[in-house]
């Protein structure tokens, strides 16, 4: 991999790959005089909503450069893909990928480019480099911004470019976006993480916490009010450490206190929260600020001390109960969701109890659950003990079951109730229903007679699925 390049000033950094989208857009304006047609583009996103957002990106980088956006089903000019290692099978779907198109490229040329958290492992790299001879571009997490030089550089040079930076640097702002949605915006607070949960990759290939400075939070924020967005989700790996770095206490709460003044906005969400970092003064923050949506992302991974205490996850299993109280006693109604691993070393049957008894006392409204699954590089790879995949595959099954029929119990009681819901736009799966959410995130679909998007419409509820309610939307003015 590089050694991290010596960091300029951020604006040298990103007036630089700007000076690059004008050389690139200069060949892609060319070539589309010749071909009579604009070439098109097409970003294939795995994991995490920082991926999305990076998408975004990506994409947006690509538009100034003169790419459109590749209509469904059309193999596009350019094919980025931005990657996630943080379990097994998502490395292999890009591996399934790639091999799918190394088929199709026979017929139409297209430029390949890899980016991601993959990419910050150097046996992936060199896997790429060797098996993959179609992939012409591949990048990493830390120097993201710099896709138009590479580009650029593929594009004159007519060779592989691999630049792959082996440590973090700055946050760099100014990097075009395009966002995928007109409602609603991830805005990242922070990079990176601290924590090295023993299971976990993320720390090893997004490197070290970084904080944005609040002032530029404050503008991007400002600037997607202006354009009628509603809603945003604040990112980070850990965004109750938003700040640390920058030597300021209470930070995020004190960012959610100024976020809540933006006109326009009307929805604050973030993700994620380390049970650890939970402040007293974020949960004051998310009593006091009406904006603050009742919902709070809250990992907990395993409801054994034992096994937590091996994840270096530095909280016990009665804390973290104790820590639901005091978010419920504070903020009534709020719902949890939260991320849970099964099968991590030596776990016993009895630590997987633990792992039922927390779910059966907080009542998740979603769970996000995974078998446990090694990752090169992590300390929990190297552990003995490792749980045999026929008992993790049985656990996993129960804690699906128990998890469904909880949330199953939850929706029920929302049948007959009103609840506020920000409309997103027509269904994916239906196109004669709308869909939206709760302020406690709860997926409402319903019919509606006119165009609602962007808009906070009251919903009565009237039938409760097992993932999502069925609603009618209650006119203005009328009682429900």
């Amino acid at each position: 991999m590089a050694e991290r390049k010596v960091m300029e000033r951020n604006e040298e950094l990103i007036q630089r790959q700007y000076v690059y989208i004008d050389k690139v857009k200069e060949i892609i304006s060319e070539k589309a005089n010749n071909e009579g047609r604009q070439p098109t583009y097409e970003v294939k996103v795995f994991g995490c909503q920082m991926n999305e957002l990076e998408s975004e990106q990506l994409a947006g980088m690509l538009e100034e450069m003169g790419f459109t956006k590749a209509a469904p089903g059309e193999q596009a000019d350019i094919i980025v893909f931005d990657t996630c290692c943080v379990r097994e099978n998502a490395e292999e779907k890009i591996y399934g990928n790639l091999g799918f198109l190394k088929s199709m490229l026979d017929n139409k040329k297209s430029i390949i480019a890899i980016t991601g958290c993959m990419m910050q492992q150097s046996h992936v790299v060199e896997r790429i480099k060797k098996s993959y001879q179609h992939v012409g571009i591949v990048f990493g997490t830390h120097n993201l911004f710099t896709f138009p030089e590479l580009l650029y550089k593929h594009l004159t040079r007519q060779e592989r470019i691999f630049d792959v930076w082996d440590s973090e640097g700055q946050i760099v702002e100014g990097t075009p976006i395009s966002r995928s949605d007109k409602v609603k915006a991830y805005v990242s607070i922070m990079q990176g993480c601290n924590n090295f949960c023993s299971y976990c990759i993320v720390p090893y290939v997004r490197g070290r916490e970084r904080s944005r400075k609040k002032e530029d939070i404050m503008d991007e924020v400002k600037r997607l009010a202006e354009a009628g967005y509603k809603e945003i989700t604040l990112l980070g790996q850990n965004v109750n450490s938003y700040g640390n770095d920058l030597g300021k206490k209470d930070a995020f709460a004190d960012l959610l206190y100024s976020l809540n003044e933006i006109d326009g906005i009307e929805r604050i969400r973030f993700t994620t929260s380390h049970p650890k970092d939970l402040s007293d003064s974020l949960i004051t923050a998310m009593k006091e600020l009406p904006k603050v949506c009742e919902h709070l992302h809250l990992p907990f991974q395993a409801g054994s001390t034992k096994i937590l205490r091996a994840m270096n996850r530095k909280y016990t299993k009665e804390q973290y109960l104790e820590l639901v109280d005091r978010v419920r006693a504070a903020v009534p109604g709020i719902s949890f969701t939260t991320d849970i691993i099964v099968g991590f070393p030596g776990e016993t049957e009895e630590d997987f109890q633990d792992t039922l008894d927390v779910v059966k006392k907080v009542r998740f409204d979603q769970a996000y659950m995974f078998m446990y699954s090694k990752r090169k590089g992590t300390k929990a790879a190297e552990f003995e003990n490792q749980v045999p995949e026929d008992v993790k595959k049985e656990r996993f099954q129960r804690l699906v079951e128990l998890q469904n029929a909880i949330v199953a119990e939850i929706n029920k009681t929302y049948e007959g109730r009103t609840v506020e819901v920000l409309v997103e736009g027509i269904s994916r799966n239906n196109d004669k229903m709308y869909t939206g959410r709760t302020r406690n995130y709860k997926l409402v679909n319903f019919p509606a007679s006119e165009d609602l998007t962007g808009k906070l419409v009251r919903v009565k509820i009237v039938r409760a699925w097992p993932f999502w309610l069925e609603g009618a939307v209650i006119p203005e003015g009328e009682v429900s």
